[in-house]
């Protein structure tokens, strides 16, 4: 019985409990003299029994179900199924949509079994019966299993008027239609839109209009819309666009454009819809896919050097420029007017001093020890990005500590390559410190890269005094420019966040932007302090954040530091 329990105890109980199994084995290897009441209950008992996890033990159940409807079920597997979803039902809801499911799944691929057609067309009009008995509620089954049925046995309007009148003249036709539309009104007034528009389209039923589609596209109910519209009509799928780029749901309206050759009626739509897939990618730093999509078309070509030029991301502009020769367009704008850089947040208005690049053992001492005086120190890394789906991702590059004045950015694949025993031992100092607080975002995340690209190192599996800032402020979204907005007033530019960080030297830029994701979060965690009650730190304010700070030793788990 595959998942189910052996019972091994002797005694009556367990003969008992043999002599059923043997029985339901039995029933299994052949269905001519079961009838569909006892081929239910022992599905159920099967079920009941079963010591796997409900999806596992559905499995199974599917394969039993699949294999037990190929062994002489009478008059035929199809009729059989049919009578068994009446009677499913009486099993409650916890069975009845799972059997019903697993009976009309398990009857697809004996639809090419040229023994069985004979019962598959004789059934059509069993199940038709049954699906109006679904609809007038005599027989409890869910919208999904009616849909189920539709599909499985294929039901015509023809087969709906043979259930309702005994035929299939013109006639009939147009009486079960409109019998069949009253339903459709029913589900359409209780909002149940999906069985709706199956029915709409499968019996061909003209009852909604362009009030009802608007309805569902605003309701989200999208792929609805779209198949309702699809039987409608171009018209109708027209509208559908018109109301996506309306609503600037450029994905959904090229890909309509595209299903019904309306390229000529919406000629516009496919550039719209890869400038905006341009401009998305330029948001989250992603220039070198952005740059991939778009360097076929030079219109969508200079709208990243604008996007860039937007970023305040000139060494892009002019890498572009050079290799699309585009430099006469970036001369058309003018860059004051398309970049306002009061518009984010640096390091000037944060009152910072310095930045020092650290990419030597002298260099790493001094900032080892000015950094140990500090109480507070934010902290991030950066690292190539790769955007090859399944690679492994690209070592740590440069990992930025800083206090609120000054920031240090350290070479770590040099420091690691020259002197990975002292850059172990100064890091180690730095953070398994308990005097020193370590700010950081989404933290947990740099410390998974450091170790996985450093993992000789000591000093990248064990800290003190860790605090991911992010979890003072959950309601806040955007990531750390969200956060650095809500708080400071003003937001991070990020558009180098997926630069190249493994160029040597960096820009001036790139150091300003590493810097800054560090610096930041000293003054986000002084500002936060400084809004608690009375413009102090009270001790409800300290329990506060410390309770959210964590220290790990070697390989244990993150366990709050208890004060």
């Amino acid at each position: 019985m595959g998942c189910f329990e052996e019972v091994t105890q002797e005694g009556p109980e367990t003969n008992q409990y043999n002599d059923e199994r043997s029985i339901c084995l039995h029933a299994f290897s052949d269905l001519s003299h079961v009838p569909p009441a006892t081929f239910i209950y022992l599905l159920k008992d099967y079920y009941v029994y079963g010591t796997n996890k409900a999806t596992s033990k559905f499995k199974i159940l599917l394969q039993l179900v699949r294999a037990a409807l190929h062994n002489a079920p009478q008059p035929g597997p199809f009729t059989y199924a049919v009578q068994c979803m009446y009677i499913v039902p009486l099993l409650g809801k916890t069975y009845s949509e799972g059997f019903s499911h697993m009976l009309t799944s398990s009857l697809k691929h004996l639809k090419s079994v040229e023994s069985v057609r004979k019962d598959f067309l004789e059934a059509k009009h069993l199940a038709a019966q049954l699906a109006l008995d679904i609809l007038d509620t005599v027989v409890p089954h869910e919208n999904r299993i009616l849909v189920k049925l539709l599909e499985t046995f294929e039901i015509e309007l023809r087969d709906m008027a043979h259930a309702l009148y005994g035929s299939e003249l013109d006639d009939d036709l147009v009486k079960a239609r409109e019998h069949i539309r009253h339903y459709v009104k029913c589900f359409m007034e209780s909002e149940s839109n999906a069985i709706a528009v199956t029915l709409i389209t499968r019996f061909s039923i003209q009852c909604c209009d362009e009030s009802f589609l608007i309805k569902l596209i605003e309701s989200n109910q999208l792929e609805i819309a779209e198949e309702c519209a699809t039987f409608m009509g171009k018209e109708m799928i027209c509208l559908v666009i018109q109301k996506y780029l309306d609503m600037k749901m450029l994905k959904n309206a090229n890909k309509l454009v595209k299903e019904h050759d309306l390229t000529e009626k919406f000629p516009d739509v496919s550039f719209l819809y890869k400038e905006s897939l341009v401009k998305k990618l330029a948001e989250k730093g992603c220039w070198d896919i952005a740059e991939v999509r778009a360097k076929k078309e030079t219109k969508l070509m200079e709208y990243l050097v604008y996007l860039a030029m937007e970023a305040g991301y000139m060494e892009k502009v002019d890498e572009l420029c050079q290799r699309y020769s585009l430099q006469g367009y970036a001369d058309s704008l003018v860059p004051e007017k398309v970049f306002c850089g009061s518009d984010y947040l640096d390091l000037k208005k944060l009152d910072a001093e310095e930045i020092v690049w650290v990419d030597e053992i002298n260099g790493l001492y001094n900032a080892t020890s000015y950094i140990e005086a500090c109480k507070i120190i934010g902290m991030d890394c950066e690292w190539r990005p790769n955007f090859e789906k399944n690679s492994k991702p690209n070592k740590v590059s440069i990992i930025q500590i800083a206090s609120d004045k000054i920031a240090f950015i350290f070479d770590l694949i040099k420091l690691y390559e020259d002197e990975p025993k002292v850059l172990d031992s100064c890091f180690r100092r730095i953070m398994c410190s308990s005097n020193i607080l370590k700010l950081g975002y989404d933290i947990q995340c740099d410390l998974h890269q450091l170790t996985q690209s450093y993992g000789e190192l000591e000093c990248f599996q064990s800290y003190e005094m860790l605090l991911d800032v992010q979890k003072l402020f959950k309601g806040v979204t955007g990531g750390l420019s969200g956060l650095s907005k809500e708080i400071l007033g003003l937001s991070l530019n990020k558009a180098r966040r997926n630069s190249n960080w493994e160029q040597r030297p960096l820009s001036q830029n790139q150091k300003e932007y590493a810097a800054l994701d560090a610096v930041v979060l000293v003054h986000i965690f002084h500002e936060h302090i400084r809004r608690q009650p009375q413009f102090g730190v009270s001790e409800g304010c300290k329990a506060e954040w410390k309770s959210h700070v964590v220290s790990r030793v070697q390989s244990s788990a993150c366990k709050p530091v208890r004060f």
